[in-house]
């Protein structure tokens, strides 16, 4: 699976958000600089964000964006899905389209499981888990894993 920085800089932008949920809309500029963003690139994710329902955004000098909701009912997965469409595809294909015949039939049944791990974790984490750095236990068990540290 691969993290594109378009969902990269989303997540860190609403990260940046939930961590200051009590403190009123935040300018685009100040999440760009804060998490090392591309002001005009976090401008196009934020709209990506207001129109999948994840932000508000307000005009004026007190202006700036905030999360639509409480970020303990946003998960990982919602901020990378609407600014990236499904968390996994083949060739741009989702797996339950796909069909393979011969000895790669078993691959469809592999994308299959791959999607449902990747969906039960970033479903499972909230925008709120991230940034009280309290993520779920099972999650926390898996990088416990000296091998999930080291690349093959």
């Amino acid at each position: 699976m691969r993290i594109s920085a378009r969902a990269d800089y989303a997540v860190r932008a609403a990260l940046q958000l939930a961590a200051s949920q009590d403190g009123g809309p935040l300018k685009a500029e100040a999440i760009a600089e804060a998490q090392d963003i591309p002001h005009k690139f976090l401008e196009g994710i934020l709209n990506d964000m207001r129109r999948g329902g994840l932000v508000l955004s307000q005009r004026g000098g007190n202006g700036g964006y905030r999360l639509a909701k409480p970020s303990e009912s946003i998960s990982i997965a919602d901020v990378i899905r609407v600014v990236d469409g499904p968390l996994v595809s083949v060739r741009g294909v989702r797996p339950p389209e796909l069909s393979y015949t011969g000895p790669a039939e078993s691959l469809l049944p592999l994308w299959i499981a791959l999607r449902s791990n990747v969906r039960e974790i970033l479903e499972g984490v909230s925008l709120a888990d991230v940034a009280s750095a309290q993520l779920p236990p099972d999650v926390t068990a898996l990088t416990n894993t000296p091998r999930a540290w080291v690349n093959p």
